[in-house]
């Protein structure tokens, strides 16, 4: 079993994240594409790192778990702060709550969102390989040492098996699909969380997929993908991202000095 006799800063924890999915990442996709995001430490309680609870939204039960495994600190996927506050309500169910909850334990926050979406080995590239795919032939929006939406190939087979391999992969009791059940597809066009536009779908089209992937989407988007003769698998954002974020959580977790757990699915894996 991995010792864990060591804290560690908040800073080297960033450091170690940043190994991974540089903050500057973020930076440099919200100027080039005109995006907004809040990645980084949200929330320093002062303190040293003593464990790490890794999940992809802040929330209560969350923050329940990690105080209960006695961590004094959360990483997230989404960020844990967004827009502006411009007051804090820790009343059950406000929007403050998590933030007001964290520092009222001395909890640390960390968010690692569009950083880790386009990173090598990110959720956009993991969202990737549980569809299969293993060589990019297109990226649609790239940075220097990331991109988010892929077109890439895979082993030809029906479209109803590709989806029972694809909701099998993410583990995602819910899912949705539209096309031809019988239509054999080999190429895929995916994009993690609500990465679903205009550009989207004419990047995908425009690089022959069969197969378009992504959650979220809206009526008018499915008639756009269904027209163009492409099928659709709709996980959701949940579940779409939870297989990469799990796969980054455990990597930080066998390179730090501290215990750490994920929390999904309303438990701690």
């Amino acid at each position: 079993m991995k010792s864990h006799d060591t804290n560690i800063t908040l800073k080297e924890l960033l450091d170690t994240l940043e190994c991974y999915a540089p903050l500057r990442l973020s930076r440099e996709y919200c100027k080039a594409f005109g995006a907004y995001d809040n990645s980084g430490i949200i929330v320093n309680s002062g303190q040293d790192v003593n464990g790490i609870m890794f999940a992809l939204d802040l929330n209560t039960e969350v923050i329940k778990a990690a105080v209960e495994k006695g961590y004094n600190t959360i990483v997230t996927h989404h960020p844990a702060i967004y827009g502006a506050i411009l007051h804090v309500d820790a009343t059950p169910g406000a929007d403050t709550q998590g933030i007001y909850e964290c520092v009222r334990h001395g909890i640390s926050v960390i968010s690692m969102h569009l950083n880790l979406d386009i990173a090598p080995k990110g959720i956009d590239e993991s969202l990737m390989e549980a569809c299969g795919g293993r060589t990019v032939l297109a990226e649609q929006e790239q940075v220097e040492g990331g991109a988010y939406g892929r077109v890439y190939p895979h082993e030809m087979k029906s479209f109803k098996e590709y989806f029972e391999e694809v909701k099998a992969a993410l583990g995602a009791e819910h899912i949705l699909a539209f096309g031809d059940w019988d239509r054999k597809v080999h190429r895929t066009a995916s994009f993690c969380g609500a990465g679903c536009s205009d550009e989207a779908i004419d990047f995908a089209w425009g690089n022959g997929a069969d197969v378009f992937v992504s959650s979220d989407l809206k009526h008018h988007q499915i008639t756009s993908i269904l027209n163009k003769g492409m099928c659709i698998i709709v996980p959701t954002h949940y579940a779409a991202e939870l297989y990469g974020f799990r796969k980054f959580a455990e990597v930080i977790g066998y390179n730090v000095p501290v215990p750490s757990d994920i929390y999904c699915d309303g438990r701690i894996v």
